[in-house]
């Protein structure tokens, strides 16, 4: 699906449908997600992972060098000698847009969804190894997108340039 946009602003990287389409064996074996009213799009797990996903990105070396970078020196970013950046708009995610609903998924479910169904005393338990498979999931899909540095719109152009890709990691090649 889309984002989810409140007035303009992104709040949510995924819907509930992204979420229940992505597991639905999750939602057909336990009813008392739906019982519970947990699994309503009024619950803000979408907005709580993509909170969180945010914070994430901004606590990145990457992003602290690529705000430094482009914002050259339009903001104030020091106090006391430490890096304040601010918390990335999420409405400049132009690029990889299928990504950052996946990885919103996956933070709903290995924090959200299983953790409330999961029976933690037997660690045989399907949710609870669910849980450790959509957690690395997720962090293996954070460090590809932090990796990647393709997808944020400084300008907001709706456009991603090449001055706009900052990748973390680089192929250097010897040319002789």
């Amino acid at each position: 699906m889309a984002f989810i946009k409140v007035g303009g602003q992104v709040v949510s990287f995924c819907e509930y449908s992204d979420v229940t389409n992505r597991d639905t064996r999750l939602f057909e074996a336990n009813e008392i997600l739906a019982d519970s009213g947990l699994v309503d799009d009024d619950d803000g797990w979408g907005e709580r992972a993509t909170q969180k996903i945010l914070y994430e990105i901004k606590d990145t070396s990457w992003w602290q060098s690529f705000f430094i970078t482009l914002d050259q020196g339009q903001t104030n970013i020091s106090t006391l000698g430490l890096i304040d950046v601010p918390v990335p708009n999420p409405t400049k995610f132009v690029g990889r847009v299928q990504d950052w609903i996946d990885l919103a998924v996956y933070k709903v479910l290995y924090e959200y969804m299983l953790p409330y169904v999961a029976d933690f005393s037997n660690e045989d338990n399907s949710e609870v190894k669910k849980i450790g498979v959509y957690r690395e999931k997720y962090q293996s899909l954070f460090r590809q997108l932090i990796d990647a540095g393709d997808w944020y719109d400084w300008d907001g152009s709706g456009i991603i340039v090449n001055t706009e890709k900052m990748p973390t990691r680089t192929n250097i090649v010897r040319i002789r």
